[in-house]
């Protein structure tokens, strides 16, 4: 009986030390938590003065996406032989010269995709990777400081698409106007004189025009987070039927080292293209209506990408 009550004190001995240890670790780690999280703050404090410094910001960040397959004899499909393949990426990349009377920023944006289906029972199909995805934003704003938050500015961006049609159609506006900053990360640039050239081998439908420019970006890393929102518009003083606008959107979230996940999605109204594309799929023997400005349908543009990111 003694032998049993020893062996039950040396047991919950074993266990109270076991446990007194267990929460003096939890203790110990508490504590370095806290000295880890005050050194971040320390320093994502000295690395915001670093940002407020004049001189150059450069910087990158982009989303990979793909998927290749392969089946035969897969009968449960229609298809049952055959390879596809899903591969795009979007890069958003920015240079930006930042000195207390002016300031420079250079920005570039691109999302491509391509995408293949080749069914190994025929060869009238096509067995290459065709793109789909295909958008490619460059633009470069100087500014004049007047104060910490407005400047006079001179904006040039051009928008097109790489893989099919370059520059057919691809827009350049050359403007001047102002520029607000009310927060570190957020740009407003309006432009009352602003001159929208499009450049297209179909000159019945793309015109180029005077209006107004107005463009907001939103870019800023927090944390792990990357994200850069940006909206161009134009508003022409000729006709309502050549303004054009369109919002690009890019998360990027790190998960390990450089390695991370990445959302991507765009948003676009354009007649012009709308007209250009309803005329090139319009068949004078239907007995229908020619496309025109007034009858055509200016559907809203969308694309969205989804895949791995990796931080530059």
């Amino acid at each position: 009986m003694k032998k049993l009550l020893l062996l039950s004190v040396f047991f919950c001995g074993v266990a109270f030390a076991q446990a007194q240890t267990k929460e003096e670790l939890k203790t110990q780690k508490a504590e370095k938590q806290a000295e880890a999280d005050a050194a971040q703050a320390e320093a994502n404090a000295i690395q915001a003065k670093i940002d407020a410094l004049p001189g150059w910001r450069i910087g990158a960040f982009g989303t990979i996406g793909g998927s290749l397959s392969n089946f035969n004899n897969w009968y449960s499909q229609g298809t049952p032989n055959n390879s596809s393949g899903n591969i795009g990426f979007t890069v958003n990349a920015y240079a930006n010269l930042i000195e207390d009377k002016f300031f420079w920023r250079n920005a570039l944006s691109t999302n491509l995709n391509w995408v293949k289906l080749d069914n190994k029972d025929t060869d009238l199909d096509d067995d290459d990777f065709n793109p789909t995805t295909d958008v490619f934003n460059l633009s470069s704003l100087y500014g004049r400081k007047l104060s910490e938050k407005f400047a006079v500015s001179g904006l040039a961006e051009y928008r097109t698409t790489l893989l099919n049609n370059f520059n057919d159609p691809g827009y350049l506006d050359v403007g001047v106007g102002a520029t607000w900053t009310p927060i570190e990360n957020l740009l407003v640039v309006i432009h009352p004189l602003n001159y929208n050239f499009v450049f297209a081998d179909n000159d019945t439908v793309f015109e180029s025009s005077l209006g107004a420019k107005i463009m907001a970006d939103y870019t800023r890393q927090i944390g792990a987070v990357n994200f850069k929102s940006n909206l161009s518009m134009f508003q022409s003083y000729k006709s309502g039927d050549l303004s054009n606008w369109t919002w690009t959107n890019s998360f990027g979230y790190t998960l390990w080292k450089m390695i991370g996940v990445g959302f991507d999605f765009g948003l676009r109204s354009n007649k012009q293209e709308a007209l250009n594309y309803a005329l090139g799929q319009f068949d004078p023997l239907s007995g229908d209506d020619e496309p025109t400005f007034g009858n055509v349908d200016n559907d809203l543009q969308t694309y969205w990408t989804l895949g791995l990111s990796y931080k530059f």
